[in-house]
């Protein structure tokens, strides 16, 4: 049967590490705040947002450090960041098949068709939907809700790397794939109810094809 398959940017399709990292240093700086190597690496994947004020950012200064973080980021950190290894094969494979691929990303919509156009992966997507600039859709929940209004999505598994994509599509009773290779926790994606776990894009390819 074939599938809508919901796609996490960050830690799935790329590794956009270095990036957010970098960015989110430069954004913190502004504030004299100071984050350990290990706890700058929570930074990829939940929206920034929540980043900020988890080092104690009050919320007028996480709007502007949302603003010093783009700063940087539109201009450099897009770029520092590579597909992981076999993506563009799988997503062909799947495409080839029938499959309907989206992308579900809680990083901002501008940013993320930039990145996918970069990349030359914008061509196996029907459609794309990430976060807003604006608070309107600023989580996973919001994003996958508003990519399920403006396309005919049925029969949908979401694939991503961190429980916000597994907590976020199964507000919307839709199932996740949790793979290995990004930035989450094999067990706290099992906590949070992954129905599956890929340890390489072929293992994911098989899985896909036997639900």
């Amino acid at each position: 049967m074939k599938k809508c398959i919901l796609f996490d940017l960050d830690g799935t399709l790329c590794n956009s590490a270095e990036g957010i990292i970098k960015s989110s240093v430069y954004a913190l700086q502004k504030f004299n705040v100071t984050v350990s190597p290990e706890r700058l690496k929570t930074f990829i994947g939940p929206p920034l947002r929540v980043s900020f004020a988890s080092v104690g950012l009050n919320e007028t200064d996480i709007e502007q450090a949302l603003i010093f973080y783009r700063e940087r980021y539109n201009s450099v950190g897009l770029f520092e960041n590579e597909v992981y290894e076999g993506i563009p094969e799988l997503l062909s494979k799947l495409k080839n098949n029938g499959h309907r691929l989206f992308v579900a990303t809680s990083k901002p919509e501008n940013m993320t068709m930039r990145i996918l156009e970069h990349f030359d992966l914008l061509k196996y997507f029907e459609g794309v939907v990430g976060a807003s600039l604006d608070k309107s859709r600023d989580n996973k929940e919001a994003v996958i809700e508003h990519l399920l209004k403006t396309h005919k999505i049925n029969n949908a598994i979401m694939v991503g790397d961190t429980v916000f994509d597994v907590i976020g599509a199964k507000y919307h009773k839709i199932d996740t794939i949790g793979v290995l290779w990004g930035f989450g926790e094999k067990s706290a994606l099992i906590d949070s109810g992954a129905v599956k776990l890929a340890k390489n894009t072929t293992q994911l390819f098989n899985i896909l094809a036997d639900l």
